[in-house]
């Protein structure tokens, strides 16, 4: 009786390798997606804007900057928060897995969804969130209006 080799070994492979290999190629086809053209993330840094009948809060959490290194500025109805993250550094000696703390200089703009008082704007930071609270224009507060009757 003959002994036959086996040479084709593509019947023997491990079936995961595909999926791990599709899963390499997904990853480099998305790398990247949902970044500006200078190749930041737009969501940096997060955001809560909120209000109540007389300010409007902005909350941003900027963790790993100083708080008297954050730039606020306002100009017409648009807040801008820039700054830079200088903690990070990449060491040569390791290898990543993954990589997603990020440095380097950022800016976020907002519209405001209502008129403020640009003279009163105030902010605060603690444990890695800067408070802006701009009080509305009188113009924007809501008030009561009596009805006479007659």
């Amino acid at each position: 009786m003959a002994i036959v080799r086996f040479a084709d070994q593509k019947l023997f492979r491990n079936p995961w390798a595909d999926f791990e290999r599709m899963r390499r190629e997904l990853d480099a086809l998305f790398q990247g997606a949902g970044q500006e053209a200078g190749g930041r993330g737009t969501v940096f840094p997060a955001l809560n804007i909120s209000e109540d009948s007389g300010n409007l809060y902005v909350r941003a959490e900027i963790p790993g900057v100083p708080a008297g290194e954050v730039e606020i500025s306002i100009e017409g109805d648009t807040l801008t928060i820039r700054g830079e993250r200088k903690t990070c550094t990449a060491e040569e000696k390791y290898s990543y897995h993954r990589r997603e703390l990020e440095c380097g200089r950022f800016s976020r703009a907002i519209t405001l969804p209502a008129k403020v008082q640009v003279d009163r704007i105030g902010a605060q930071a603690a444990n890695g969130i800067v408070t802006i609270t701009l009080p509305k224009a009188e113009a924007v507060k809501p008030r009561q209006i009596k009805v006479n009757v007659g």
